[in-house]
């Protein structure tokens, strides 16, 4: 006669943490994780859209990435490790006649944090390879600057709410007339 061995439910002993973003983010609330011990937390990855985060639906396109790094009673507090636009919105600002112009640079904040920016721009119409490599160079050099003067929360903030790509998108539009410069993609190395 085989012997039934009692099955234990792993998911009543875990508990409900509150995961919170950073406060360059005001400690809003990401939700709720479950887990079995505050280590277990430590190291999982959020993704949210600015909409959810903020409220604000102008913004809804903006993926954000945070990362719990440490953990106090029934708290979770985050980092931010990215962002990121949706591709349909990146393939809706680029037209037939119009040029794209990426660059993707690394830069050290003033506070020693190492971050990956990748900018985009779009010109009104189709510009010349050397108006692309002059408008190419001019963002590439003005996020180093910006970087090298600002904190990572700082730079973070200017990021997110298009302060950034404003700036550049003023700049850049002297050398060929420009439809938009946005920030495609930050990673946090």
């Amino acid at each position: 006669m085989a012997v039934r061995r009692r099955v234990r439910d792993t998911w009543k002993e875990k508990i409900w943490y509150e995961v919170l973003a950073p406060e360059e983010f005001d400690e809003a609330s990401l939700g709720t994780s479950p887990a079995r011990e505050p280590e277990m937390m430590v190291g999982r990855k959020i993704e949210t859209s600015m909409r959810e985060l903020s409220g604000d639906f102008s913004r809804q396109y903006v993926k954000l990435f945070f990362e719990v790094d440490h953990v106090s009673g029934e708290v979770a507090h985050t980092k931010f490790t990215g962002h990121k636009v949706t591709t349909d919105y990146v393939r809706s600002m680029i037209r037939r006649g119009t040029s794209r112009i990426d660059t993707i640079t690394d830069v050290t904040t003033s506070d020693g944090y190492k971050m990956n920016v990748h900018m985009l721009a779009v010109t009104v119409k189709r510009a010349k390879a050397s108006q692309q490599k002059l408008i190419r160079e001019t963002m590439r050099t003005m996020v180093q600057e910006s970087a090298s003067q600002k904190t990572l929360n700082e730079l973070v903030q200017e990021i997110i709410s298009g302060k950034f790509a404003s700036s550049i998108y003023h700049e850049a539009k002297k050398i060929y007339p420009l439809k938009k410069v946005e920030t495609i993609k930050t990673r946090v190395l």
